[in-house]
């Protein structure tokens, strides 16, 4: 069964890595119990001249799954306010969605 990936990378600015982070450890994701929601990471990524890389990456049964809930109530309460942290970005987030073709995990054995 194919799943869906959605990544937002974020080019945050240097010195602003800890505000960054409890803005996302703080927030409500409204993501508990929206359909077809499996999993959400933030990830720290590499450190560059000007900015510390991130990635927000969520799993979810399918594309169709993910898109409905980006067009939900739910979504919109999730980020309301984002536009206020302007000072914390290095530009828009970059959204990259995959469509999963191949996977393992421990608990699909292997």
């Amino acid at each position: 069964m194919s799943q869906y990936i959605a990544m937002n990378r974020f080019k945050i600015v240097k010195g602003h890595e800890a505000d960054f982070e409890e803005i996302w450890k703080t927030r409500n994701t409204y993501l508990d119990g929206s359909p077809g929601f499996i999993e959400f990471n933030l990830l720290r990524g590499p450190e560059r001249e000007d900015h510390v890389l991130y990635a927000s990456h969520t799993l979810w049964e399918s594309e169709s799954a993910f898109e409905d809930w980006t067009n939900s109530e739910a979504f919109r309460q999730a980020h309301a306010g984002a536009g206020k942290r302007g000072h914390l970005y290095l530009g828009h987030p970059d959204f990259e969605g995959f469509e999963t073709v191949d996977g393992a995990s421990v608990a699909k054995g292997g």
